[in-house]
C-alpha cells in the first residue's frame, strides 16, 4: 500500500467511524425521548461520543480549509477545477454546521424538554448522514484523482499522534456504549 492509500484509508476510516458514532448517538439519545433523568451511563456515553465528534469534524473543517487554500494557490480563477472545488466547498454541510445541529441536539438534552430532544437528535442524524456526508462524498470524488502524495500529506494532516487519538476517542465511545449497542463492523471491534 503506498502513502496515498494510507492516508485515504485513515481518511475513509474515520468518516466510517464518526457515521458510526454520529448514528449511534442520534438513536440512543432520540429513544430516550426525555422520560426520565439521564442516567449516568447514558450521559458517559453522550459525553464520549459528542467529544469524539467534536475532535474529527474539527478535524474534517481543517482539511476543507487547507484544500481551499491549496486549490487557490494551485488553480487560477477561471480553471474548471478550481470552479469544481470551490463549488463543493461551498455546499451546505461543513462539518461546523454539523457540530452547531450537535451542539442543539445537546443543549435540548440537558433543557430536558421530551419533544424537542427526540426532534434534535432525529435532526442531526439526518444532517449528518444527509447534507454533511453528500458535501464529504463530493470532494471525496473530486480529490480522488489527486496523485501527489505531498498534496495527501497536507490535506490529511494525519500522523501518527492523530491516528491514536482518533482510536483512542473510538474505543472510549465503543466502551461506554449502552448494551446492545455496536460501532463499526465486526474486524474494528
Amino acid at each position: 500500500m503506498n502513502e496515498i492509500q494510507l492516508i485515504r484509508t485513515q481518511l475513509a476510516l474515520e468518516r466510517g467511524h464518526a457515521t458510526a458514532v454520529a448514528n449511534a448517538c442520534a438513536t440512543v439519545l432520540q429513544a430516550d425521548g426525555g422520560a426520565g433523568p439521564t442516567s449516568d451511563s447514558l450521559g458517559q456515553f453522550r459525553r464520549a461520543c459528542v467529544d469524539y465528534l467534536a475532535c474529527v469534524l474539527a478535524w474534517f473543517e481543517e482539511r476543507d480549509q487547507r484544500l481551499a487554500d491549496l486549490i487557490q494557490g494551485r488553480f487560477g480563477a477561471a480553471d474548471p477545477t478550481r470552479r469544481a472545488f470551490e463549488e463543493a466547498l461551498a455546499r451546505r454541510g461543513r462539518s461546523r454546521d454539523a457540530l452547531a445541529q450537535l451542539e442543539a441536539a445537546c443543549a435540548d438534552s440537558v433543557a430536558g424538554a421530551s419533544a424537542p430532544r427526540q426532534q434534535r437528535w432525529r435532526e442531526f442524524g439526518e444532517y449528518f448522514n444527509g447534507v454533511w456526508s453528500t458535501r464529504r462524498e463530493a470532494l471525496e470524488a473530486l480529490l480522488a484523482s489527486n496523485t501527489r502524495a505531498g498534496d495527501w500529506r497536507m490535506l490529511g494532516g494525519i500522523d501518527a499522534d492523530s491516528i491514536l487519538e482518533e482510536r483512542r476517542r473510538y474505543a472510549l465511545v465503543a466502551a461506554q456504549a449502552p448494551p446492545g449497542v455496536t460501532l463499526g463492523t465486526a474486524t474494528e471491534r
